[in-house]
C-alpha cells in the first residue's frame, strides 16, 4: 500500500482525508496559553475570531520528529510505502522533521517531497498522488510527477495587511514596511524558492483585485487541474473576486478556506486564488 502523509498546513477537512485515505500529522498553534493541534481541535472560524479580538500574536510550531516517526514505523512494520509532503522546508522545520523521522526509521521506502508551498499548494499535491495511486502508479513515479508539477502550482493572494507576516518572522521588516499605509493592499505569492514574495501593492481592495485579476490572466492555466479561491475569515472578498473571475471566462471548481497554520501569519480577510500552469 502507499500512504500519503501531509502536515495540517495542507488545510484538509478531516471528512476530506477520510475520503482520499490520507493521513494527517499536525502543526501546534499556541495563542496565548493555550495550544491545539491544528486540523484536530481547533475550528478555523473560532481561530480567526480569537485572532481578531484577542490582539495576541498566535505561533505556530512544527511537528516533532517523534510525531511523524510513529507514522513511518507503523508503515515499515506493513512495509508500506510513504509519499510524505511537507510544508515548505523555507517556512518551516516541518520537512526537516520528517526528513530526521525517515533517518530513524531506517525504512528505504519512505520518500519526503517539499512542496515548496504551503496551504492548498499541498492540497494540489497531493490530490495529484491520490489520482495517480488510484491509476495504479507506483510511488516513484508519483515521486517524480510530484516533483514534476510542484513548479506549475500557481498562488496570488491579496492581504488585508502584511503585519502577520513580519509579526511571524515570514516577511522581512524592510518587505512589510510597503504596507504600512492602511489602504495599502499588498499581493503576496509562494515563490519557486519556497518563500514568500510580494506581487505588488495597491491603494484599495478594488484596484488590489484587479491586480490579481491581471496577474492570473497573464498565465496560462491548465484545465486539467482546478482552480480553487481562498480566503482566512469571511468570505465576502472572496464572493466578489470570484464574480470577477467569473465575469473573465474563470470558473473557479471550489472556495477553500486557509486554516491556522498559515492563517497565523496572514491574517483576517486575506483572499486569492490557486491553479495549475501549463509551464
Amino acid at each position: 500500500m502507499i500512504r500519503i502523509i501531509v502536515d495540517s498546513s495542507a488545510d484538509y477537512q478531516a471528512k476530506e482525508l477520510q475520503a482520499q485515505n490520507i493521513e494527517l500529522v499536525p502543526i501546534t498553534v499556541t495563542i496565548g496559553d493555550c495550544s491545539y493541534l491544528d486540523g484536530i481541535d481547533l475550528e478555523r472560524d473560532t481561530f480567526y475570531k480569537i485572532l481578531s479580538e484577542s490582539g495576541q500574536f498566535p505561533k505556530t510550531s512544527q511537528p516533532s520528529p517523534q510525531a511523524y516517526l510513529d507514522v513511518f514505523l507503523d508503515a515499515k512494520e506493513k512495509n508500506d510505502d510513504v509519499i510524505c509532503i511537507t510544508v515548505s522546508s523555507a517556512l518551516s522545520g516541518t520537512c526537516q522533521s520528517a526528513t530526521l523521522a525517515k533517518s530513524m526509521a531506517d525504512y528505504d521506502n519512505i520518500h519526503i517531497v517539499d512542496s515548496l508551498g504551503a496551504t492548498h499548494i499541498i492540497r494540489l499535491m497531493a490530490d495529484y498522488a491520490c489520482a495517480l495511486r488510484g491509476q495504479g502508479l507506483d510511488t516513484p513515479a508519483i515521486v517524480a510527477a510530484l516533483v514534476t508539477l510542484r513548479p506549475r502550482i500557481k498562488v496570488a493572494a491579496v492581504l488585508d495587511t502584511l503585519e502577520y507576516l513580519q509579526r511571524g518572522g515570514r516577511l522581512g521588516k524592510a518587505a512589510a514596511a510597503i504596507g504600512e499605509l492602511a489602504s495599502l493592499k499588498p499581493m503576496i505569492t509562494i515563490t519557486q524558492e519556497g518563500i514568500v514574495g510580494i506581487l505588488g501593492k495597491s491603494i484599495g481592495k478594488n484596484k488590489a483585485t484587479q491586480s490579481m485579476l491581471k496577474y492570473i490572466q497573464g498565465d496560462e492555466i491548465d484545465p486539467r487541474f482546478p482552480v480553487y479561491t481562498l480566503y482566512t475569515y469571511g468570505t465576502d472578498n472572496c464572493v466578489r473576486f470570484e464574480e470577477r473571475l467569473s465575469e473573465e471566462g474563470i470558473h473557479p471548481a471550489n472556495r477553500l478556506q486557509i486554516g491556522p497554520s498559515i492563517g497565523a501569519h496572514v491574517g483576517p480577510e486575506a483572499f486569492g486564488a490557486i491553479w495549475v500552469s501549463k509551464g
